[in-house]
């Protein structure tokens, strides 16, 4: 894989945990590029590794310093520019929902579909609400020209002191 389009892997030893991964049986890796092309996005190197690591683990929230991380464990190295790029691409194409959490952090949800999250900002972790954790009462009516495009709720958790 080295120096193609941004993503290659060092010389270093791979750990063993990550070989098994990168051994994609057919059905799977099928999956994961059927994803992406039904998604209408080019199978290029990058995709195609972000897409492993993003869809491979099941229901994931991650930041792009987060997927940088475990790539840089894999022995993959790829920009974190490239990462933001991908992620965004994933998002447009519907494959991701991105939730912004206060400032510039954004996670990237792999579950795009409409449904609320807990926050914990010291854990830097967020996981989805049990479908019927939130009821919602009132919705206010959007200003004239609008229309409610979706409600995103945001519970922001602590942990409880001792």
């Amino acid at each position: 894989m080295s120096g193609i389009q941004g993503v290659h892997t060092s010389k270093a030893p791979v750990p063993a945990e990550f070989v098994v991964a990168r051994e994609w049986d057919e059905g799977m890796r099928r999956g994961w590029e059927d994803l992406l092309r039904e998604a209408g996005l080019k199978l290029t190197r990058q995709r195609r590794v972000l897409g492993r690591l993003l869809f491979a683990k099941g229901g994931r929230h991650v930041t792009a310093e987060m997927l940088h991380a475990e790539a840089t464990e894999a022995r993959i190295c790829i920009s974190l520019g490239t990462i933001y790029n991908t992620l965004n691409q994933f998002t447009d194409a519907g494959l991701l929902r991105q939730i912004g959490v206060g400032g510039m952090k954004s996670f990237f949800d792999t579950n795009p579909t409409c449904h609320h999250h807990f926050f914990v900002a010291q854990e830097d972790r967020m996981f989805d609400v049990p479908g019927a954790g939130v009821v919602m009462g009132r919705i206010p009516q959007p200003p004239a020209g609008f229309e409610i495009a979706g409600i995103d709720v945001m519970v922001h958790l602590r942990r409880k002191p001792g």
